[in-house]
């Protein structure tokens, strides 16, 4: 996959400002409402957690002939070098599995990740020979401060369907705390505050997802922040999410791209 709008890739040569300024027109160009080529119905959970090398997304059997392409994002770190890798899955099948390395020639800015990582990523993307119907990225969507977070910069800049799936709140305020231990499928809305600069307050950007839960007092299981980042409304993306995280907390496509990216970045080194 080859940038379609290439006027967004990132370049980490830009100064904060011009940076940020950046993010504003993608948030402008970035579509928070559901334009997908498959219904999200077609991915449904198959069960109980699968073995560590398998996975069990499936494609609901009333559903389209032909299973969507569902896209996992991960990047690992050697050094200075980003190691992205990414890993496609079909009907519960991993189709293909690409990695791609380079520097990252920022330090990490809050707010300003896709700056950092997403040369990486893109790379990983022109490496691909199929192309996804949707695209789980670990990180944030419209949950960031411009609405432009690194799943909504890589959808845009793309233009192919992504979902920001991150581990804790950049920016908002969720409608009930989430210091509190919830039952799995809960969701809560995250709505946009004065931290968020381009929409208006009470809008709702993304939602914390409990994918997991332990039935036990004494463990418990933080909820994931999972916001649309491109040609994805907010509810259909904590859709996705549920539906493809299968008995772990994580969706199986990042887990899966998750311990790829390890495995790729066994192979690096930290100098050269």
């Amino acid at each position: 996959m080859e940038p379609v709008r290439p006027e967004f890739v990132p370049d980490p040569s830009l100064s904060q400002a011009e940076m940020e300024a950046l993010q504003r027109e993608i948030a402008e160009a970035a579509r928070f409402e559901d334009d997908l080529d498959f219904s999200p119905a077609a991915i449904a959970s198959a069960g109980n957690a699968p073995d560590d090398d398998q996975t069990t997304l499936s494609a609901s059997t009333d559903d389209q002939a032909d299973p969507p392409l569902v896209a996992g994002v991960d990047q690992a770190f050697v050094g200075d070098k980003a190691v992205s890798a990414i890993v496609v899955l079909r009907d519960g099948e991993v189709v293909e599995r690409v990695s791609a390395v380079e520097r990252t020639e920022i330090p990490y800015i809050p707010g300003l990740l896709s700056f950092r990582e997403g040369g990486a990523i893109l790379a990983a993307f022109a490496e691909l020979e199929t192309d996804p119907d949707v695209v789980l990225v670990d990180g944030s969507g419209r949950i960031h401060f411009r609405e432009a977070g690194l799943a909504t910069h890589v959808g845009v800049t793309l233009d192919v369907p992504a979902v920001g799936v991150a581990k804790s709140l950049l920016c908002g305020t969720p409608e009930q705390s989430l210091d509190e231990t919830y039952p799995e499928g809960t969701r809560i809305p995250i709505a946009a505050d004065d931290s968020v600069e381009t929409c208006s307050n009470g809008t709702t950007i993304g939602h914390a997802v409990q994918t997991r839960q332990y039935d036990s007092p004494n463990r418990y299981v933080n909820p994931l922040l999972v916001s649309p980042g491109h040609r994805v409304s907010a509810d259909t993306a904590a859709d996705i999410v549920e539906a493809t995280a299968d008995g772990y907390k994580l969706p199986e496509p990042t887990r899966l791209a998750d311990s790829y990216a390890d495995e790729a970045k066994a192979t690096v080194t930290s100098s050269g």
